[in-house]
């Protein structure tokens, strides 16, 4: 194609079969690459305009001369410049683009590329020039919005765009209308071949991207900040699929006209989540559902979205929406959803245990603390059956899937887990993702953006902790990686686990400390620096008295208000007790004081009848019996 750069991997030679006008005589040709570098020379490319705009950079209309000895050939391309890198950085951001360009080549449902350049000090990806894209179309209708037969038709070609990308281990992250462009056939592609992926981990010059991984509209939770709330996995992109199915329903952006920190508050700090309109199939509505749950594990993956949009597609394309929104309940900490648990699939052999509720430390129904699956009743779907042997039991258990999980090497999906070498870099407690049969995991750390890999016997069981569970520093914590408030001793104070993130990330609150702002009273935690608290572990009284004011802030008012009830009242039955005497001893001196009344008036004026100095001072009646 052009001058080359740098030597890197050969395109490897293939055979095709040529067809020279006679259907019944073909011929085998094998073509061979003659060039080993993607890298494309700028004087090759010529940028004419600018036709957009993005988060990672823009998008200019170019020409790209290719020649050889017998002709020369231009081609109308599109240039998709990167912001800046910084300079000692840009050749690790190449390497990854080349490596990005050969595992997207061949790649259906995903633009052409054409190779990698360098223009104006800019890393550029030039790829083939598209009329339009959905957004596009969008825009030219009245109302904004599709019918529901095109949603239907792009989404598929958006997800088998995306499952093919996830086949070469890439993730997209940067899902919107936009980036769906329409083929002359009026086919959507996918224009973005995970840029934001390709950048994680790069500094870039503009802090404000770092935070981030896409476009705000279209972000999923752990997408803010992947490395204290992630991890950003295969998940996160069904997320923002939903989120430009919804745009192509309603023509309406997810939260239009609030700005990025508003999107955060909303989508990070409050779990909110983006409205679907109403009177849709059932199965798209369940499966849009899924995509915003707020623990990535508890949403379904792209084969299993593809298969619902696949099975919907012939719907009756008279649907309209009728103006009113489903709005989404918060997610919830402890329960599993379908798409959770379709992701265990079970085969005999296997070993098993009854499945914990998720986030919790509660074995609610260990019915099987541990078996073998000898059989299976169909396909192991949540409401399929498998024959589990149990230890002690003599005939084989008949159990639906979805209540057991596959046990590999002593671990299962959501274990708790830490590192046997612990790494500087993050936490060395996680939570287990997924674990094959031979002993490969995937594990969420706080500091690692994505899952972590390797192998079972690099870990050992950690200490689980659950949602609803007191927890504070440890003492031998001085500089604990996330803020945490003391109280009066310098001591640390207590919280109580609200949330657990798919890393082991805890979401803590302080019901005893007394606070106006929700968000002020909500703090992080890495699981590795706590300890669990609770009256068992706390000696003496004091201490436990001192938990017991953990559980709000009102306890200690409340008792303070108890005590001085219950002293007033002591006080008043023991003044009763007093006059009661005292009235005992009048009844002696009422006759003495009948005698001399009259002479005490006229003698002493200010004189004052002993009962009431008696109430008045305490001290008349000693006076008076003297």
């Amino acid at each position: 194609m052009s001058t080359q750069e740098a030597a890197s991997q050969p395109v490897p030679s293939f055979e095709y079969e040529l067809l020279d006008g006679d259907p019944d005589h073909v011929r085998t040709v094998v073509a061979s690459s003659n060039y080993s570098s993607p890298r494309i020379e700028p004087s090759k490319v010529k940028l004419r305009h600018r036709i957009g705009r993005g988060v990672f950079g823009d998008v200019w209309l170019a020409t790209h001369h290719q020649s050889t000895k017998d002709y020369d050939e231009y081609h109308e391309v599109a240039v998709k410049m990167l912001n800046p890198v910084k300079e000692d950085h840009m050749r690790v951001v190449l390497d990854k683009l080349e490596d990005h360009f050969y595992k997207c080549q061949a790649a259906k449902g995903v633009c052409r590329l054409y190779g990698v350049s360098i223009i104006g000090g800019k890393l550029c990806i030039i790829m083939k020039f598209y009329e339009g894209s959905v957004a596009d179309k969008m825009a030219r209708l009245k109302d904004g919005k599709l019918s529901l037969p095109d949603v239907l038709r792009y989404g598929i070609n958006l997800a088998q765009g995306i499952l093919e990308l996830h086949s070469k281990e890439i993730l997209v992250l940067n899902l919107k209308p936009s980036n769906m462009l329409l083929t002359t056939k009026d086919q959507a592609i996918l224009g973005d071949v995970g840029i934001p992926f390709l950048l994680h981990g790069v500094p870039i010059p503009n802090s404000d991207i770092i935070q981030r991984l896409g476009t705000p509209n279209y972000m999923a939770p752990e997408q803010w900040q992947p490395e204290v709330r992630g991890p950003i996995s295969y998940e996160t992109d069904s997320w923002g699929f939903a989120c430009c199915i919804i745009e192509m329903l309603t023509g309406v952006q997810p939260w239009r006209g609030k700005s990025v920190d508003e999107i955060f508050h909303s989508v990070v700090r409050k779990q909110e989540k983006p409205c679907i309109p109403s009177g849709l199939p059932p199965l798209i509505e369940n499966v849009l559902l899924g995509c915003f749950e707020y623990d990535l594990r508890s949403r379904p993956l792209m084969t299993d979205i593809l298969n619902v949009f696949l099975s919907s597609q012939h719907v009756n394309g008279d649907w309209q929406d009728i103006g009113s929104s489903k709005v989404l309940n918060k997610s919830s900490a402890t329960g599993h959803t379908e798409w959770f648990l379709s992701k265990d699939h079970l085969q005999v052999n296997d070993l098993v245990r009854s499945r914990k509720p998720l986030n919790s430390c509660k074995s609610d129904n260990m019915n099987i603390p541990e078996g073998k699956v000898v059989g299976l009743e169909g396909e192991t779907e949540k409401d399929a059956f498998v024959l589990v042997r149990v230890r002690g039991i003599h005939d084989p258990v008949r159990v639906y899937a979805s209540m057991l999980e596959r046990v590999s090497f002593g671990l299962a999906a959501g274990d708790w887990i830490r590192l046997k070498e612990a790494d500087k870099k993050h936490s060395p407690v996680g939570i287990l993702h997924s674990i094959d049969r031979v002993g490969n995991v995937a594990v969420a750390f706080i500091g690692v953006e994505t899952l972590w890999k390797g192998n079972s016997s690099q870990f050992q069981m950690a200490e689980s902790l659950c949602v609803g569970q007191f927890v504070r520093i440890k003492a031998s914590i001085l500089r604990p990686r996330f803020e945490w408030p003391r109280k009066k001793g310098n001591v640390w104070a207590t919280g109580k686990i609200w949330w657990i993130l798919p890393n082991g990330c805890l979401m803590v609150k302080f019901p005893g400390i007394l606070s106006f702002k929700e968000e002020c009273n909500s703090y992080m935690a890495d699981p590795a620096e706590v300890e669990a608290v609770n009256f068992s572990t706390c000696p003496g009284m004091v201490k436990k008295y001192q938990h017991l004011e953990d559980f709000h802030w009102s306890v200690r008012p409340i008792l303070i208000a108890f005590g001085m009830f219950t002293a007033m009242k002591l006080g008043i039955a023991f003044g009763k007790v007093g006059r009661s005497k005292v009235k005992k001893g009048q009844s002696n001196l009422v006759y003495c004081e009948s005698q001399h009344t009259e002479g005490q008036n006229t003698n002493n004026p200010a004189w004052i009848p002993p009962p009431v100095k008696n109430i008045l001072f305490g001290d008349g009646v000693n006076t008076v019996t003297r």
